[in-house]
This record gives C-alpha cells, structure tokens and sequence, in this order.
C-alpha cells in the first residue's frame, strides 16, 4: 500500500506541474486535422524521435514525430490514410495491445499515455505517467506497460486492468525512448541518454540489478530471442553495439551508416536493419557474420521507426515527415511509400 501511494503521489505531483486534466474514459480522438492551431508548450522539445507501430493483423500502422502534434493511422490493406488523430503535443513512443483491440500513445508534454481504440478511434482511458513520459514496453500478456519518464528519470510499472501505477523505479539518467523486456520477461533493459548506458531492471522485484555501459550517443536497442545478445545503435560512432548479456559487456561494434538511430532485429533473428538517419539509408546487417551485407536507400531521415511483417518479407519504415516505406526485403528496395497529409504544425510557445 505504501508503495502505491507512492507511486501515485509522484504521477499527480508530475501530472499537476503539467496542468494536464485528470483521466477521462470513452473521450473521442479527433480524425481530422484542426483547422486552427493551438499554441504549442514543451519543456523537450529539443529531444527528437519518431515511432511507428504495426498492429498484430498486419492491417493497422500508426505512426508519430515528436514535432508534429498529430498520430497519423494507416489502413495498410487499402494504402492509404485512414484517420489524423490530433489533441497531441509531443507525441513519443507508440505501441499496440496484443489483441490488437487497442494501442497507447506516451505524449511527454501532456504527461499522459493514452489507450485508444483501434476501431473507433476513440481514447478509451489515459495513464497519468508525468511529464517525461516517453518510452513505453508492454508485457507479453499486455497486462503490464513500462513507462520511461525522461524529466523524472523514472521507470513506472502500470497495470494495465486498473490503470494503476504498481511501482515507481528510480536511479536512471534521461531514460528515453529505448526500452525492451527480455523474451522472458525477467529483465527490463533501459537506455540511459545521460552516462550511455543501458540500465537493467528485474521484474520480480522492480529494483536496478546491474547496468551495460560503453555506449555512444546511445539510441534503438534489440535483443535476441535466445535473450543472449542485446543490440544497441551508436549515432556518435555510426556503429551497432553487440552486448553479450551474461557478461554485460559490449563484446564488438559494427560500423553502419551515419548517425544510426534504429537496430531492428527481423523476425528470424538473422539481420539487424540499422536506421541511418544522416544518410537517408538503411544498413543491413547479417547477425553470423556481423558485417554489413547491403545498403538500402529511398528514405527521409529514418530513425528507430522500423517494423517487419510476421513472415519476415517486409519492412516499414518511418520518413521524418510521416511517410511510410514499404521495403521488399528480398531485394531490398524500397517498393513502395504512402504519403502522410501535410503537418499542420503549432506555435511554440516563447
């Protein structure tokens, strides 16, 4: 009981510093862009990311950049835009439910992830992470979401049938966008912006257990489904990381494009895609051999947005202005983007 009062002091103080509403339930998400701009308040918004989520049909992408205050929602099947959900400010980490029923979008400005669902697109409940909330992970059940709270330098455990914070983590620097369960859920892996280090969290007792330093301009990470081998993306030294997980330790790094955001593990485990934002590119890489086997190029600024199909035969990858690539794996080539509607961007404030 004390450690949910705790937990639930620290998310009202941080939602108070904010001004954000309290949580309402079944409240509509607009599908239409505004057709007047609000004024735009950020404490972060130098810290820029994107994201993009696959729903578990395979017929559902939404995807969002922190400096746009829209999340764009594409009907794969008939490629196209199915909605523009406005109402964001700085929208940072998306991901889907299981089921595929609903998805949650963190927003650091507001201090809130909101669940919303799939079919109607209404907000359906909202998680009062604080302002910070950024990087989010669900448990394999989807019974559980992780939220990394970048101003707090939190971890907050939420138990997604009540909605309730069941434990506030602390001891991180500037946690942001990356964090990953290990496949069996016993390890949270979370990447530290401050001190480059990824920081590792048992499950079980919701305390630090250890962390993997040596990073540079730390970004994406990826581990193996083995749960041996972490990926980990290295803007500063335009590298991917090789982290041995039982001895914590970075054991090689191999050298990609320029400025890599994304290390995203394909479904057999055989390639890391890395995102190469300075170059507009993708590295592919082959995980036996730990080299660079092709280049893929025809994207915008890609960063750690890169998600594959079940089947292993397609990538979508998310450009700086919210198109969508579709890229043919086999060949790699990019075979396809859908356009996103034009930003219709808000004011910052002074």
């Amino acid at each position: 009981m004390k450690l949910r009062a705790l937990a639930l002091s620290l998310c009202l103080a941080l939602s108070t510093l904010a001004s954000i509403p309290s949580a309402a339930s079944a409240q509509p998400a607009p599908v239409a862009a505004s057709a007047s701009a609000t004024q735009r308040w950020t404490f972060d918004g130098a810290i820029r990311n994107n994201s993009l989520a696959l729903s578990p049909d395979e017929g559902t992408a939404v995807v969002s950049y922190s400096e746009r205050p829209d999340v764009v929602v594409y009907d794969l099947k008939a490629g196209k835009v199915r909605a523009v959900l406005n109402g964001f400010v700085t929208p940072r980490n998306i991901v889907f439910a299981p089921s595929g029923e609903f998805f949650y979008v963190s927003d650091s400005s507001l201090g809130t992830v909101a669940k919303i669902a799939t079919s109607s697109l209404t907000t359906v409940g909202t998680l009062p992470a604080g302002p910070g909330a950024f990087g989010t992970v669900l448990s394999k059940d989807g019974a559980t979401m992780y939220v990394n709270n970048q101003a707090a330098s939190t971890v907050t455990r939420f138990d997604l049938a009540s909605g309730e914070p069941r434990a506030v983590i602390t001891g991180f620097a500037q946690p942001r966008q990356g964090v990953r369960l290990s496949p069996d859920g016993s390890a949270l892996y979370v990447t530290n912006f401050m001190g480059d280090k990824i920081t590792i969290v048992n499950t079980a007792t919701n305390k630090i257990d250890g962390e993997i330093t040596g990073f540079n301009k730390l970004r994406a990470i990826s581990v193996t489904a083995d749960g041996k081998t972490l990926f980990a993306a290295n803007s500063g030294s335009n590298t991917i990381a090789v982290v041995d997980l039982d001895k914590r330790a970075i054991d090689s790094t191999i050298a990609v494009g320029k400025d890599p955001y994304g290390a995203a593990l394909s479904p057999d485990g055989q390639r890391i895609y890395a995102g190469n934002l300075g170059d507009n590119s993708l590295s592919v890489i082959d995980v036996a051999s730990r080299s660079v086997v092709a280049t893929i190029t025809g994207f915008k600024e890609p960063r750690q947005a890169i998600v594959f199909t079940r089947d292993g035969r397609t990538a979508y990858v998310l450009n700086e202005d919210l198109g969508l690539a579709k890229v043919d794996l086999a060949s790699n080539r990019v075979e396809a983007t859908l356009a996103a509607p034009a930003a219709k961007m808000q004011k910052a404030a002074p």
